[in-house]
């Protein structure tokens, strides 16, 4: 079979994302003697960081579970439902015909991260903290700019402004201002708020 992408075979186990840190994290959840419910989460929460354009704690999560030597497969949705004030009438009320394509008025109530949570403590073998020290040390310390990532910030920055609300301009404040192709940014206030929980 012809292909352009080099085969890889393990022993142990292995771990794909769409970022190598990610990867990592779900890698290093494994060597710790966690299962691959806990890599995934670790890696699903290094992803949040690490490309913010994609994945963040306002985002969907349709999970298909499957444990070694059972015969069902276990669906999580973490898809949320809308707002219960994101009526017709209240869009009306500020001057729309349609509810917007991009943006918070556009948004459902968040899925994801109860969804990862979900996962965790129901399938999960390592301790919260364990599972996101990864993430929480990207989100403090810093996470190394991705090329796409410049490129789509600049496209969206101005969605999160004026009536959004003070939460879109801190996470696109000047802490994630992405500049040199070298730089590193982090996104501190996720850290802050996973820190408040019992991790």
């Amino acid at each position: 079979m012809f292909t352009t992408r080099p085969e890889l075979v393990g022993t142990f186990g292995m771990v794909s994302s769409t970022h190598w840190l990610a990867s990592s994290a779900g890698m290093a959840m494994l060597e710790k003697g966690g299962n691959a419910f806990d890599a995934a989460v670790a890696a699903g929460m290094v992803l949040q960081v690490a490309e913010p354009h994609l994945n963040g704690p306002g985002g969907d999560l349709p999970l298909i579970l499957h444990r070694t030597g059972s015969e069902k497969m276990e669906v999580i949705c973490g898809q949320g439902p809308a707002p219960a004030g994101a009526t017709l009438k209240h869009y009306k009320n500020l001057g729309l015909d349609l509810v917007p394509g991009t943006g918070l008025l556009a948004t459902v109530i968040p899925g994801a991260f109860d969804a990862w949570m979900l996962m965790l403590r129901d399938h999960g073998t390592l301790s919260l903290a364990e599972v996101f020290e990864p993430a929480l040390h990207y989100a403090s310390q810093g996470i190394p700019v991705l090329e796409r990532i410049k490129k789509t910030h600049p496209l969206f920055s101005n969605s999160f402004s004026g009536r959004n609300g003070p939460v879109p301009r801190k996470y696109f404040s000047q802490e994630t201002k992405f500049q040199k192709s070298t730089s590193f940014y982090a996104i501190r206030f996720f850290a802050k708020t996973w820190s408040k929980g019992s991790l």
